[in-house]
């Protein structure tokens, strides 16, 4: 191997795993704009299933993308760690908008009530904030990621107050069984997705922390 080849191989590649992560951010706030179209009445679950589920699948090709460019390069842009837990969990937000998505078509949910549509909007809101600056951990514009955590936080906290205030109601309405448990699975589903995007803005803190 050329001396040159060699130090191709051994320099950091920081714009392949940047670039998969802001695609996967992107692709994050994709699917949950794919979803609150669930909200619109003229849209069919099926229908947003599967444009979610096309989605999902693309999130897993991510994934393994970065994994096997984590295999093939010897040193990384910041820890091969931070890399693949952040792909991880940005393929998590995904992975619950499917989850949500193919629980409203098994348990029959044609639309999604006041509550999920407000988890659904804040949900759109997160991801998008996200997905906006991702692109600063590439250009090491560090403070920006403080102001979207503060921004993700207050979100998550509303998701959270909806959340609780929509499970008390089913179970204090004494909704049946069936309504109770498919309800609480699409609500589920939606908070751990809010939930995963403030995980991300906190672990994006720490990686300024250790790499700042």
């Amino acid at each position: 191997m050329k001396l040159q080849s060699v130090i191709n191989f051994l320099l950091p590649k920081e714009d392949k795993f940047y670039a998969i992560l802001e695609k996967q951010g992107k692709l994050s706030y994709e699917t949950a704009k794919a979803l609150a179209a669930f909200s619109d009445p003229t849209q069919n679950n099926q229908d947003v299933a599967a444009l979610v589920q096309s989605f999902e699948h693309q999130g897993d090709t991510l994934v393994t993308s970065l994994e096997e460019e984590l295999a093939k390069t010897f040193v990384t842009p910041i820890d091969r760690e931070d890399l693949h837990k952040l792909s991880v969990e940005l393929d998590d937000i995904i992975d619950f908008c499917n989850q949500a998505a193919r629980a409203c078509v098994l348990f029959g949910i044609e639309h999604p009530s006041p509550a999920m549509t407000q988890l659904l909007n804040i949900l759109v809101s997160c991801t998008k904030q996200m997905s906006d600056v991702l692109p600063a951990l590439r250009k090491h514009e560090f403070n920006k990621f403080f102001e979207v955590k503060g921004a993700i936080k207050v979100l998550e906290k509303e998701a959270d107050s909806i959340y609780r205030a929509e499970i008390s109601s089913l179970f204090k309405n004494e909704a049946s069984a069936k309504a109770f448990v498919s309800q609480k699975e699409v609500l589920d589903k939606l908070e751990n997705a809010v939930d995963r995007c403030e995980d991300i803005t906190q672990f994006l803190i720490s990686l300024v922390v250790k790499h700042a």
